[in-house]
């Protein structure tokens, strides 16, 4: 039986939930403001939220200076490639541990989710001179893998948990119509999991589109991502705050795009399984 909400408590709930949501995303709205300004009027106190000289010369100095469109088809092909890589190793390993799990299977699970506590700055040094040495060093294909393996614990736990909500007769049946473990796994498990498997590559994808410490570390110019291209509007000079921001707008717009596109699927795959 339904619980009844009370019209007042759904205003004030629904007030909170714009309150923190406006809050949270303020300092984005304010970065694509500022991108519109110029310099001057950009670090002038008190600042404007509107009344100012909107501008598009931070767009074309940004670009003159730098070529985004390298910078974004470097993130494309990062953070896609190591979430479908991630992907095609999670899925078996996720699908083992749902449904043929052994006493260790808790021990790994939680091995691996330690994994991310872990600072990357630890693990620095051995990576970089192990991509210096192999000619990994500032290429999409070692930023792929290094992605691959940081974010892997992330796609292989989220898998898990979507999995374990799928009847293990399904599987058993398909076994017994003289399925093969491929073929389980490709035809039957895989199809039945589409919103938690889409829900999971949208998080990955953006978890990779935002990752800063490796591709700053690891880069130096050929496979550099628009987390590098923000980064080099910081100089010893100072900080140019309006073509830093018209830079930040340029490379969280696509995420931006596609996180407002795919809202629906991530939040269905988020909750898939909640409601029986």
């Amino acid at each position: 039986m339904s619980r009844a909400v009370s019209t007042r408590r759904k205003a004030i709930t629904t007030a909170a939930a714009w309150t923190i949501g406006l809050a949270i995303f303020f300092p984005i709205l304010w970065t694509i403001i500022t991108s519109f300004k110029t310099e001057a009027e950009a670090i002038a106190s008190p600042p404007s939220l509107f009344n100012f000289h909107w501008t598009l010369e931070n767009y074309f100095a940004v670009q003159e200076r730098s070529n985004y469109f390298r910078h974004f088809w470097n993130s494309v092909v990062i953070s896609l490639g190591s979430t479908l890589l991630g992907l095609a190793i999670a899925i078996p390993a996720a699908w083992s541990m749902a449904f043929v799990p052994t006493k260790r299977t808790k021990d790994v699970l939680m091995w691996m989710l330690s994994t991310k506590m872990l600072p990357p700055v630890g693990v620095l040094i051995p990576i970089y001179l192990m991509f210096r040495d192999t000619g990994l060093l500032d290429t999409r294909i070692g930023l792929v893998v290094v992605l691959t393996l940081i974010n892997l614990p992330i796609i292989v736990w989220m898998l898990f948990t979507y999995f374990k909500e799928i009847p293990g007769e399904i599987l058993e049946a398909s076994r017994m119509d003289g399925a093969t473990l491929r073929s389980e796994i490709l035809y039957v498990l895989t199809p039945m999991a589409v919103p938690g498997i889409a829900s999971t590559l949208l998080l990955n994808v953006i978890l990779a589109w935002n990752e800063a410490f490796w591709t700053l570390n690891l880069t130096a110019a050929k496979a550099a991502p628009l987390t590098a291209f923000i980064a080099s509007y910081s100089s010893p000079e100072g900080l140019f705050y309006a073509k830093l921001s018209a830079a930040s707008t340029m490379a969280i717009a696509p995420i931006l795009i596609l996180g407002w596109f795919s809202q629906k699927q991530l939040v269905r795959g988020l909750t898939f399984g909640a409601v029986k």
